[in-house]
């Protein structure tokens, strides 16, 4: 018996959550004295909430007595999710002092969590009072702006602050007024220095950066932290994805891990850098980034390099206009391939890359296939209307669509001046300017207006998609009458 309590008492304790639970009843009375606190509002039955429940346990683990971690039921406690505004789940919101500061945006998961919330823990910018805490800031493993301030009632010092405040989710800040940090540094008087990550050390650029501006404002200094941040080849995570994308950028994929293998992570950014500055120091314009192929494996299916093995890295770049393009021979130890390859790009002599199905050998059904290859010879074709439909073989409202899909395409199938037709938006790129984050989604693209598509938001019998083309047709809608039913009369019986 002794045994069996001991064993129960072991099962509750290995269930012991490190998430807080709050009600309507306690939820006020919870948050109203923490300085912080990040909030989970979700629903039991939700999918995605499942997914995220035991990252967000491990991060509440890993946070505890830093930063605490809650969570609502909204299917119990749907008082509290409605009083803030919660339409989906998971909806999670950052609390300061028992009000709202703002949504989290950040990752799901919890590495992300965790280096996202100890940015916020605290003041914006850490002060640092010894050598040894200047010391321990700059050595972590993401980049350290530092303010370095002889008096802290200066204006630069205010604005400073400001800065701090407003890139605290991103960026990690501290200031100091040690006379001998402000002499270590070479800074005379006030000054402000990003620190690159020790592990990301290379002969290629300076560690650190000074700000080189003529006056600190907080705007001067935001852009002077943005512009040198990454330096010439960062380690892309989840953390800094979305501050990297959005320009030309080129990222080399292999088994980067700077907890174990920092040397051979290293080996191989070191090369890319080589040919990265030599490119950089004629003017040309892109980004670099290493990246672990484990933690980015959608980004590998993307660029069908779902197969890739090996050591050496697989590249791979992706315009700021959303042009894909894959260095297709293998990464050699003297950067010569990816040298041949970023001067075809820049000559405008690489072929863009397309994940495309093949082109089908028969496509004279009434609902015509669309895949990247084909896409623009069918849909863009300029002479003829067309009604898209982007779908996911696994969609059940796709699939109850398809046979009301396939009448339509039957019924309209002797208009010559229109084109009903179909795309697997999870095997092929969806062009731009098509924008597809649900299934199914539906586009009409009218004749000699291809780049001003139209999202279709009717309903989805055959009759409201005639109805619609009937309305928004370059050409009157033939279609095809109903057969009349003979008439059977007495004597035929």
């Amino acid at each position: 018996m002794l045994m069996l309590i001991f064993l129960a008492a072991l099962a509750g304790f290995s269930r012991a959550s490190d998430v807080l639970e709050f009600t309507d009843d306690d939820f006020d009375s919870g948050i109203q004295n923490l300085d912080l606190i990040l909030v989970e509002f979700y629903a039991p039955w939700c999918g995605h909430c499942k997914r995220l429940a035991p990252e967000y346990e491990a991060a509440a683990t890993r946070l505890k007595g830093i930063v605490p971690l809650a969570k609502v039921d909204c299917t119990a406690h749907s008082s509290t999710c409605s009083k803030f505004g919660v339409n989906g789940y998971p909806t999670l919101k950052i609390f300061r002092s028992g009000e709202v500061s703002g949504p989290y945006d950040g990752p799901r998961s919890a590495d992300g969590i965790v280096s996202f919330l100890k940015k916020q823990a605290g003041p914006a910018s850490v002060e640092l009072t010894t050598e040894a805490d200047f010391d321990k800031f700059i050595a972590d493993k993401d980049a350290s702006v530092v303010g370095f301030f002889a008096d802290n009632s200066s204006p630069a010092y205010t604005e400073f602050q400001n800065a701090a405040k407003d890139l605290r989710e991103n960026y990690r800040f501290a200031h100091t007024s040690v006379e001998a940090l402000l002499k270590s540094q070479g800074v005379d008087g006030e000054g402000v220095i990003l620190f690159r990550p020790p592990r990301l050390s290379n002969k290629f650029e300076d560690s650190s950066v000074k700000f080189s501006g003529e006056k600190c404002t907080k705007n001067t200094i935001k852009t002077f932290i943005k512009d040198s941040v990454f330096g010439i080849c960062p380690h892309m995570t989840d953390d800094n994805k979305d501050q990297l994308r959005g320009k030309d950028l080129l990222v080399a994929y292999y088994d980067v891990d700077y907890d174990k293998n920092p040397k051979g992570s290293n080996y191989w950014r070191n090369r890319v850098m080589k040919v990265a500055k030599s490119f950089l120091d004629q003017g040309k314009e892109l980004r670099f980034a290493v990246a672990s192929k484990q933690s980015f494996s959608h980004d590998l299916s993307e660029f069908g390099l779902d197969g890739a093995q090996g050591e050496v890295p697989v590249v791979a770049m992706r315009t700021a206009g959303g042009d894909k393009y894959v260095m297709t021979e293998e990464f050699t130890r003297d950067g010569k391939a990816l040298e041949s390859f970023l001067r075809d790009y820049f000559d405008g002599k690489l072929k863009r890359y397309l994940k495309s199905e093949p082109i089908p050998e028969n496509n004279d059904g009434p609902v015509k296939i669309l895949v990247a290859e084909n896409f623009d010879a069918i849909a863009n074709d300029d002479s003829k209307d067309a009604l898209i439909e982007f779908y996911a073989p696994w969609c059940g409202h796709c699939k109850s669509l398809e046979p009301k899909y396939t009448e339509l395409a039957e019924k309209l199938a002797d208009d010559p001046n229109l084109v009903i037709a179909k795309m697997d938006a999870t095997a092929n790129d969806v062009p731009s300017p098509y924008e597809v984050s649900g299934f199914p989604t539906i586009y009409f693209a009218p004749a000699g207006s291809k780049m001003q598509p139209k999202k279709y938001e009717g309903g989805r019998e055959v009759s409201d998609f005639i109805a619609f083309l009937k309305r928004e047709a370059s050409n009157p809608v033939i279609v095809q009458e109903e057969p009349k039913k003979k008439r059977i009369n007495e004597g035929d019986l």
